[in-house]
């Protein structure tokens, strides 16, 4: 049987790798895992700790929310100082805080069309997200834009009734596809909030329990959904976020409900 790696079967090879998570090719320090642990060595003694300082206990026994609130604050800093969409975009590449960007190829800012009546709300990018810097691209995206094709609404559409626009509360890919955790949400959230705020839309979607989490302070989608709330200082549906459709063919009776809700609050007629 012919072995040889051709170009195509190493990029198959990479390409798997890539889906599994792999977020590194080569790690800092050659490993060899045929080595047996000497169980006669022992570890050397660490040096003796010097004596703290009041102000280095205090400061080591600071909580951790104290610390984030550096981050948080930087954040809103930040966020308040961009005047337009491109602005805060230019805000969120040059925020060094959160460590998801790290790990991401892009930053996934938006889609669609800015001056649209409804900002749909997702939760972080996917693999094809984080490829094409485009949210909702993948199996999910996709699944999204017939939802919202059903109501008559699409984020291609030139007329901004019509018009969707899109974005996620985390610009970066978490690794291994995660969710984002409650202190990358918090120092997020400052652009998000000046996000909507520009963008200026008539209603938010709240597509998933980490959007619900940043925008309404709980999470709890089962409940929440189909009940209209505030966020970010516009009426706000929470809804099924697409992937979890795919995997629940079932709930879709319920995001039918959702989006046919939305339609009538469009139309002057709904909650």
């Amino acid at each position: 049987m012919d072995s040889a790696l051709t170009p195509e079967t190493a990029l198959a090879s990479l390409a798997w790798q890539i889906e599994l998570g792999a977020t590194e090719a080569i790690g800092d320090a050659p490993v060899n895992r045929y080595e047996l642990p000497d169980k006669t060595a022992r570890p050397p003694a660490a040096p003796a700790a010097p004596a703290a300082t009041p102000a280095a206990a205090q400061a080591a026994a600071a909580p951790g929310p104290a610390r984030d609130g550096d981050a948080v604050s930087a954040a809103q800093a930040a966020a308040a100082s961009a005047a337009t969409l491109d602005g805060l975009r230019a805000a969120l590449g040059a925020y060094s805080h959160c460590d998801l960007r790290h790990g991401a190829r892009n930053l996934v800012f938006a889609d669609g069309d800015p001056a649209a009546r409804v900002m749909i709300i997702g939760e972080a990018p996917g693999r094809d997200e984080d490829l094409q810097g485009r949210p909702f691209v993948g199996r999910a995206g996709q699944l999204l834009d017939r939802m919202f094709a059903a109501i008559g609404l699409s984020r291609g559409d030139a007329d901004a009734g019509s018009a969707l626009y899109i974005t996620n509360i985390s610009p970066w890919r978490p690794p291994q596809n995660r969710d984002p955790g409650r202190e990358e949400i918090a120092m997020l959230r400052p652009f998000m909030e000046r996000h909507v705020a520009l963008a200026a839309p008539d209603l938010v979607v709240l597509m998933g329990n980490i959007s619900c989490e940043a925008g309404l302070g709980r999470r709890g989608i089962t409940r929440l959904r189909g009940q209209w709330a505030e966020a970010y200082g516009k009426p706000a549906l929470p809804m099924f976020h697409p992937a979890y459709l795919l995997r629940n063919p079932a709930a879709k009776r319920e995001a039918w409900a959702d989006l046919l809700a939305l339609r009538a609050r469009l139309d002057g007629g709904g909650a």
